[in-house]
């Protein structure tokens, strides 16, 4: 074990002696397993999340942005999903 994971490790131990909690770890968190220290609000937040399609701004033939027609009022021309 390298002296970084073992400071790790001191600090994860400290930190649930003041806090009571686990340690959220620096790394992207796995949402999948409640066992992991997250609350199942979280669970469910995370995964509406990642349901959601990405969107980005739309762009004309030129490459500058598009703009919305104001005459559309349910559509918004100025954003596409990916």
């Amino acid at each position: 074990m390298s002296d970084l994971e073992r400071f790790n490790e001191l600090v994860d131990d400290i930190w649930e002696m003041v806090f009571g909690t686990k340690r959220r770890k620096s790394e992207e968190p796995d949402f999948t397993n409640v066992d992991k220290g997250y609350s199942k609000k979280e669970v469910k937040a995370w995964k509406e999340y990642a349901k959601k399609p990405k969107r980005k701004r739309a762009r004309k033939a030129d490459g500058t942005y598009r703009g919305d027609d104001k005459s559309t009022k349910d559509v918004n021309e100025a954003w596409e999903n990916e």
